[in-house]
């Protein structure tokens, strides 16, 4: 089977490496679907899960918005931080969840920033997720 190389790199270095059969991950437009010989093409990413087909595995990385480039040998995805679901520290997100549901219940205050609690919130929803499995 065809396969195209991935590769996930964020701010503090390469996450992800691999020549997967399939990527899937969720832009900003809407989900995405590549396989090799995709077209070019570059996409801003949501706060999501990247699943990696590979040798009738699913892997997964939780990423937390960036940029998709394709081209038809290569996937990179640059993302402002990505983490395999074997690297996800459980607790850490726990705690993230919770401390940013606690800042949306208290958003009446003043010096709460609403909008960025709720990206706190689903990228610790997204790293949870990705860390159980889920898609």
């Amino acid at each position: 089977m065809k396969t195209i190389k991935v590769s996930v790199v964020t701010p503090d270095g390469p996450v992800y490496e691999s020549d997967v059969e399939m990527v899937s991950t969720k832009a900003q437009s809407g989900e995405l679907g590549i396989l090799p010989g995709h077209i070019p093409m570059v996409a801003p990413l949501a706060i999501g899960v990247v699943r990696l087909k590979k040798e009738g595995q699913t892997e997964l990385v939780a990423v937390s918005g960036g940029f998709v480039e394709v081209r038809p040998d290569q996937v990179t995805i640059l993302a402002q931080a990505a983490e395999k679901s074997s690297d996800i520290d459980v607790e850490r997100a726990q705690r993230a969840k919770e401390r940013a549901e606690q800042r949306l219940k208290e958003q009446h205050l003043e010096n709460i920033d609403f909008r960025r609690s709720q990206l706190a919130l689903q990228r610790a929803i997204n790293r949870l997720a990705v860390s159980k499995g889920r898609m």
